[in-house]
């Protein structure tokens, strides 16, 4: 199942500066296995913003959410999901 998910980060300017980069950190481990195991498709920054769009593709609306409350900055995080589905006029023949 594919899912546009939309995060905006909102870490608190009086948060501890040290911390606050080790969670980058692991946040980054922990996307790229997600990347590299096909889970987290796609990934781009809204410009300007510390905020981003991406595509999961997993096996059930559980499964998103157990993924996305493990991600390190989920507590700094405001997010909307949205579910896809392929459109008929796209020209490829699978979501990928």
């Amino acid at each position: 199942m594919l899912f546009m998910v939309e995060m905006d980060v909102n870490i608190p300017n009086d948060f501890d500066p040290a911390e606050a980069a080790r969670i980058k950190a692991e946040e980054k481990a922990f996307f790229q296995k997600l990347q590299a195991s096909g889970v987290w498709r796609h990934i781009w920054r809204k410009v300007g913003l510390y905020s981003n769009v991406s595509i999961f593709d997993v096996e059930s609306n559980a499964a998103l959410h157990d993924t996305l409350m493990a991600l390190p900055l989920f507590p700094f995080m405001t997010l909307s999901v949205t579910p896809l589905c392929r459109h008929p006029s796209s020209i490829h023949e699978d979501d990928r």
